[in-house]
């Protein structure tokens, strides 16, 4: 263990919690900011095909290293397809640093259309520079950062294309096996073909509710997840079979995020599946992983019923130092709030912490402390699946509300979304979690189907205290990807996790943050690296922004 200890010379107050106090607000400033064009996903009074159903992620990044969280925002396309140079494409906006953003893809070189799903960030090359994988129904794609603004399609050249057209799904970058260069896990929905799958209305799972909806994504063929080896020489080498990763089938995997749920010091990757049992590949520690959700109980319900899995939050809402997991479902079921008892294993504590059903669709999400009392809250976007449901039956509209759930002091949830402004209803997916403003707060942008996105300045009516961290690998991954930082003031500790992928197929800002409530001193903070080395930084003000690298202490 180093211990990098800086004294400052402050005091500490007690984490204190007033609950009677106002949460906060939330500002729609996506005109404003610049954010005006839609992003494209299918036909919009109806769906055809569950191609055109699942939409896509967003990102939070810097990728200019200007220390200011940019844009990326995923695209779609529609069935009929476009005239040539009028299709939509993914968009990069870099930060003003005014509230406002610059539309940039053209010039970085990520104008490319087709179906895309979700995206993961991370320096795979170690160079200082945010690189990007997104999936796609077709052909994924890698992009590398060449730090003068642009990005370079690295695809072929790392190996990473694919011969035929799959549905990628989650992704992450994760260094499985500790040696300071991230690989890349990749999730596949399903086996899907326009030209074998059922129109609306002809297979037993192509209706809902009595009506007429595309088919899937029961009786359709379900496909296999990868995993690619990093080789430190721009290339990557498919261990999918070699790790085990590819054993576990029969599954319509989606999101992913890298969690080490056993504390162990080694990264596991937990799938949220849809209409199947979700996956928690357990690190062996040697290179090869086993399926250990249904003894770890995150594969079911609590009542052992397999559930439409979509988007996943992870962090540690009750204050134990292990970190919970957080996942939403299908309309008329609850979200899962699986409580980590830190012996490797889950309880289910969805209705002990509040929640109940939902007629809502449930997608991105996060667990973030948007007031800065100290406690992890939780923020959902909603919306239906199929359009042409809402003319039979107006309880399931299209587009629905966000849903946001205040901490009640680690113990349980309480809705408080009519009090946080005015939110519009739409019909989201993706979500992203960041500091845009770099105001101490978390702020959340949004992926609207066939509309434009919406971003959310959290505007917060309190003075609770905070501290963002940067980390910085030297000897990990320099992304420090799957690194553990725990924070404590007084009695109180957080813990949190750097992952690549989380919410739904999205990004959040790489920096930590975290709220201190009252606390005018952080009295430790202790950051255990992507390769099991630990470092303790003592006595931190807050209310600002600290880097620290790995075997130093830097701040800014």
């Amino acid at each position: 263990m180093t211990c990098a200890t800086v004294i400052l010379s402050t005091t500490c107050l007690a984490q204190t919690t007033d609950k009677t106090s106002p949460f906060t607000t939330f500002t729609d400033i996506t005109k404003q900011a610049g954010l005006t064009k839609p992003i494209t996903y299918g036909g919009i009074e109806k769906k055809r095909f569950i191609i055109e159903t699942n939409g896509c992620g967003v990102a939070f990044l810097d990728f200019d290293n200007d220390g200011w969280q940019d844009i990326l925002l995923l695209n779609g396309s529609r069935l009929e397809g476009f005239p040539n140079g009028q299709e939509p494409t993914n968009y990069l906006y870099r930060n003003n640093r005014d509230g406002t953003f610059t539309d940039v893809t053209k010039r970085a070189g990520l104008a490319r259309g087709g179906w895309a799903s979700s995206v993961t960030v991370g320096d795979y090359d170690n160079d200082g520079h945010a690189d990007l994988f997104i999936t796609y129904w077709g052909h994924n794609r890698l992009y590398r950062n060449n730090g003068n603004g642009s990005f370079s399609d690295a695809t072929e050249r790392a190996r990473l294309l694919n011969d035929g057209k799959r549905w990628g799904a989650g992704c992450a970058f994760v260094d499985y096996d500790r040696d300071g260069k991230l690989d890349l896990f990749v999730a596949n929905y399903l086996k899907f073909d326009l030209a074998t799958t059922p129109e609306p209305g002809k297979g037993a799972n192509c209706m809902w509710k009595g009506v007429a909806v595309n088919c899937g994504p029961k009786g359709l063929p379900t496909d296999t997840n990868l995993l690619y080896h990093n080789n430190g020489d721009g290339t990557f080498t498919d261990v999918s079979d070699k790790s085990g990763i590819s054993k576990v089938t029969g599954r319509y995997a989606m999101t992913a995020v890298v969690t080490d749920y056993d504390d162990d010091g080694w990264s596991d990757i937990y799938i949220a599946c849809d209409s199947t049992a979700s996956i928690l590949y357990r690190n062996n520690k040697d290179g090869t992983f086993t399926d250990t959700a249904l003894e770890s109980g995150v594969a079911y319900s609590e009542d052992g019923n397999a559930q439409a899995g979509m988007g996943l939050g992870i962090g540690d809402y009750n204050g134990d130092g292990f970190v919970d997991i957080f996942k939403t479902h299908f309309s008329d079921d609850l979200p899962a709030l699986y409580r980590n008892t830190g012996r490797g294993m889950f309880d289910d504590a969805s209705r002990l912490a509040g929640f109940d059903h939902t007629k809502y669709v449930q997608w991105g999400t996060g667990m973030f402390d948007f007031d800065g009392d100290g406690w992890a809250d939780i923020f959902t976007v909603t919306g239906n699946v199929y359009p042409e449901v809402e003319k039979f039956f107006k309880e399931y509209p299209h587009r629905t509300p966000r849903l946001i759930y205040r901490n009640i002091g680690g113990k349980k949830f309480v809705d408080v979304s009519a009090q946080v402004g005015t939110l519009t209803a739409h019909s989201s997916r993706g979500a992203a979690f960041g500091d845009i403003d770099n105001d101490g707060d978390i702020d959340v942008l949004i992926m609207n189907m066939n509309d434009v996105p919406t971003l959310l300045r959290n505007d917060k009516k309190n003075a609770n205290n905070w501290l963002t961290i940067q980390l910085v690998g030297t000897k990990s991954n320099r992304s420090a990807i799957g690194s553990r930082v725990r924070v404590v003031t007084g009695a109180h500790t957080q813990t949190q996790e750097l992952t690549s992928q989380s919410s739904y197929y999205s990004h959040n800002d790489a920096r930590l943050h975290f709220g201190l409530g009252a606390s005018v001193k952080v009295d430790r903070i202790e950051v255990r690296w992507t390769n099991g080395q630990t470092e303790i930084i003592k006595d931190v003000s807050p209310n600002g922004f600290i880097t620290i690298k790995e075997g130093f202490d830097e701040r800014k």
